[in-house]
């Protein structure tokens, strides 16, 4: 049973909680049961509708692969531009790290320069300005999963539960939990009609209202109200924030679900380890409102482990385990528009702002994309990290005035434990057109740039 592909390449790397390790041995059943990352190496894969190898773009294959760096700290390719060439070219790099050596980073969510991070300590770190603001604890469950909304916090645990936590307007420092997904009065009301249970696996049955297994991703729609949780126990649930009631619950995947978007005019994409993504319209028939499969996009050997969808709701990105992020053009009936090859081992997380793809893997980097129509350019491909990037959160770069160079705030959280703050423009140059750029100065340097080769 594949219970969660993220967790089968960390799995070298980290231990999960001492009561869970018997319970989630997340092997996949469409690969050799390796433990060892190299067991993430690509995969083919056996897409029906269209061809793997199709690119987005000749400037955004696997040409922009990072392997011939000596070092994860090897310096920016931007570095060997000459003065003159460099003058006004703006650069991707980082901006500090973020270290507490307490846990793997599982989760992060920012907004205006607050920055929240979730990891196996059970702690949630608050940041501002670079700087630890404040901290509070969840008793149980490790944290996977942070959605910020006003001025509450939902996260999702591994124990299945989702917490809320607001903040006090008082001292923003100061953060209580305010309620748990499902309450303890509606968990109590529904176990008492048998109707309310379901079947879950190995025959067990379990109340509908609540998670069996680790919620693995959250979403929230904000015109809704409505909050989305996916799970490791095959299925979503959409839950009324407004009342903290859980009002449907979908059997989504024959797998773990690993994410779950919530889009525009009620779309739902869900991705799972079962490899397939899967399109969910939220319909009304009479008073009953329940969320109906509409479209399978995709159908692989290969889990899909973490899917983004752009600001206006028209590209529908997939990172996978096989290195491969595939996407979708909603305006074409959500046809396939291509691949984005530039990861050897496992896309763990996806993130979209502006023109801006972000993807960031089990082979420690991340790789940024630019959206030019449906043709994607890697900018760059950031390194640094010493373990698997497991998440990202992007945010708008206030201190940037010029409209013509919009510049973003990235974090990426590690496995490595750390948390780091790039700064990203939509301008930047894209490798090869840098390579040519040095070719031109008389400087071309081969080393500096990543591999051409796979």
């Amino acid at each position: 049973m594949i219970k969660n592909m993220i967790e089968d390449q960390t799995n070298s790397t980290m231990l999960e909680e001492n009561n869970n390790n018997n319970n989630h041995s997340h092997i996949s059943s469409s690969s050799a049961a390796s433990n060892d990352v190299d067991d993430f190496a690509m995969r083919n894969s056996n897409f029906s509708a269209y061809d793997a190898n199709r690119l987005s773009c000749e400037g955004s294959p696997m040409m922009m692969s990072p392997w011939n760096q000596t070092s994860p700290f090897a310096k920016s390719p931007w570095s060997n531009f000459s003065e003159s060439s460099s003058q006004n070219i703006p650069q991707n790099g980082l901006i500090c790290s973020l270290v507490r050596e307490e846990g793997h980073i599982y989760s992060l969510a920012a907004k205006n320069d607050i920055l929240y991070t979730g990891s196996d300590s059970k702690n949630i770190r608050v940041w501002k300005n670079m700087q630890e603001f404040s901290a509070f604890k969840s008793n149980s469950g490790l944290v996977k999963a942070i959605i910020i909304c006003g001025d509450k916090i939902f996260t999702g645990h591994q124990d299945g539960k989702v917490r809320v936590w607001k903040i006090n307007p008082k001292d923003p420092s100061l953060h209580k939990r305010c309620g748990t997904f499902p309450t303890f009065f509606d968990i109590f009301k529904a176990s008492i009609r048998p109707k309310n249970y379901v079947e879950v696996k190995r025959k067990r049955t379990a109340i509908w209202i609540k998670h069996t297994d680790a919620i693995s991703c959250l979403s929230m729609n904000q015109e809704t109200g409505l909050l989305y949780s996916a799970s490791w126990d095959r299925t979503f649930k959409v839950w009324r924030v407004q009342n903290s009631k859980c009002v449907e619950s979908v059997k989504a995947h024959d797998d773990a679900v690993n994410s779950v978007v919530s889009s525009i005019n009620g779309i739902v994409y869900t991705g799972s380890a079962d490899g397939t993504v899967k399109v969910w319209k939220r319909e009304q028939n009479g008073k009953v409102v329940r969320h109906v499969l509409t479209q399978t996009l995709l159908s692989q050997e290969s889990a899909v482990t973490a899917l983004a969808v752009n600001g206006t709701g028209s590209i529908v990105y997939c990172g996978s385990s096989d290195g491969l992020v595939n996407f979708w053009e909603v305006e074409k009936q959500l046809s396939h528009g291509g691949v984005l090859k530039g990861h050897k081992l496992a896309v763990l997380c996806l993130s979209s702002a502006g023109n801006l793809v972000f993807s960031g893997s089990a082979d420690k980097t991340i790789c940024i994309w630019r959206r030019e129509g449906a043709v994607h350019t890697c900018l760059s491909v950031l390194t640094g990290h010493t373990g698997p990037v497991k998440c990202l959160a992007v945010e708008e770069d206030k201190e940037s005035t010029s409209t013509e160079d919009k510049k973003w705030v990235v974090y990426s959280g590690s496995l490595d434990k750390s948390v780091k703050v790039w700064t990203v423009s939509e301008t930047a140059p894209d490798l090869q057109q840098m390579a040519l750029m040095q070719q031109s100065e008389g400087n071309f340097n081969w080393e500096s740039i990543p591999s051409a080769k796979y």
